[in-house]
């Protein structure tokens, strides 16, 4: 069952990576030339895909995997060429279109599938693992915690996933956000402590953590562990 909430932002997030920044992460995505801030968002967010794929079984031969808000598709294709039977999904149709053209011929041993929708849709089915990165961090801490225990309950073996972490510079970028005009906000993400989102996850067993600075770019690495 999905919160109000969680349908809510999910529309604002639909607007904004399919309509108003689909050219930016575009190029965010690339490998084009990138100057400042984009630069330090571009190296963090490749440091955090590489840290959970390494949580994963370098060999994945025959595995199910669900990467969960797949934006332009690196990850689901490093997970295919581990060999992987990869599930995409995002909300995006522009970035799934995007993702499909940079990943043909790409899939080495494995297998992707790239799919415009919920990656919380019970209908995509079990799992052995799931990776969320970058998906949630724009929903509430209680939105993010049941969207978790959706999918670690269809998972057999992991679900690795990114949160924003509360710190004080990311709290300051929160509370800055929040004056610019509605119709110019990039949709917020939602800090949050490793403590808070650990006690809505108690009924989980929690694995390794690790976090990514890199100037603008900060995000924290979970994994949850299946039972």
């Amino acid at each position: 069952m999905r919160s109000s909430s969680y349908t809510a932002r999910r529309g604002e997030l639909e607007t904004y990576f399919d309509r108003t920044a689909a050219e930016a992460w575009k190029r965010l995505t690339s490998d084009a030339p990138l100057n400042g801030i984009r630069a330090t968002v571009r190296a963090g967010r490749t440091e955090m895909r590489d840290t959970l794929l390494s949580w994963l079984p370098q060999d994945l031969r025959g595995a199910r995997l669900l990467d969960a808000g797949c934006g332009t598709g690196a990850l689901a294709v490093e997970a295919a060429r581990r060999g992987a039977s990869v599930v995409a999904v995002d909300i995006s149709p522009t970035l799934v279109a995007l993702a499909e053209e940079r990943s043909a011929g790409r899939h080495g041993a494995g297998s992707v599938r790239f799919l415009v929708g919920d990656m919380l849709d019970p209908a995509l089915g079990r799992f052995d693992h799931v990776v969320a990165m970058d998906s949630l961090i724009h929903y509430r801490a209680e939105d993010m915690a049941e969207a978790v225990a959706q999918l670690a309950a269809r998972a057999d073996g992991s679900v690795v996933f990114t949160f924003a972490p509360r710190t004080p510079l990311l709290s300051a970028m929160h509370a800055a956000g929040r004056l610019f005009p509605r119709g110019n906000r990039a949709p917020a993400i939602e800090p949050v402590s490793h403590a808070r989102l650990s006690g809505l996850l108690t009924k989980h067993r929690l694995g390794r953590s690790h976090r990514v600075a890199r100037g603008f770019y900060i995000s924290q690495g979970l994994e949850v562990r299946a039972a």
